[in-house]
């Protein structure tokens, strides 16, 4: 199992303490922009570079080398993103735990900000549902027809997802 989430206070453990042997993933793009944002406009595009450099490495050895160099060319002038990732470092590396193909989905997750994207504008056209079980026939719906697209999508080096029916 795998929670993916994006760094606020409390969800992580909330997984861990129900599902303490699943694994935890903080969204990447999330990080980068946050360590983008607390920099220098002059550093931003050279930061950015350093830190795709790790989250782009093809093992965690070698991101964990691309961290070492980030390190080294930004502690002295952005000391406090250089400890944010540093903190953060394993549960931002848990996608390379998985196989290449579903990297970027995991670290990413725009799939799932997608869905729920398209459940909330499912519900707000709605403008009210009479109880809570016609708000849960829409989400599982939804969920639904989403599992269909993505057991049927085609990733690289990969024919098809397995079958998610009823996993959301």
């Amino acid at each position: 199992m795998l929670g993916v989430f994006d760094g606020l206070p409390g969800l992580e453990a909330a997984m861990k303490e129900i599902y303490p042997k699943a694994d935890v993933q903080r969204r990447v793009v999330h990080k980068v922009r946050n360590a983008i944002n607390a920099v220098r406009k002059k550093d931003q595009t050279a930061v950015a570079e350093d830190l795709k450099a790790i989250y782009e490495a093809g093992t965690r050895e070698e991101a964990m080398s691309q961290f070492k160099t980030f390190k080294e060319n930004w502690q002295a002038k952005h000391p406090k993103v250089v400890k944010s990732w540093e903190e953060d470092l394993n549960v931002l590396l848990t996608f390379l735990k998985y196989p290449s193909s579903i990297q970027r989905m995991i670290y990413t997750t725009n799939i799932i900000e997608r869905t729920m994207k398209e459940i909330k504008k499912r519900t707000k056209t709605m403008n009210s549902l009479p109880s809570e079980k016609a708000a849960e026939k829409v989400v599982y719906l939804q969920s639904t027809e989403y599992n269909q697209r993505w057991s049927e999508r085609k990733l690289r080096g990969r024919k098809c997802l397995p079958s998610v029916t009823g996993n959301v």
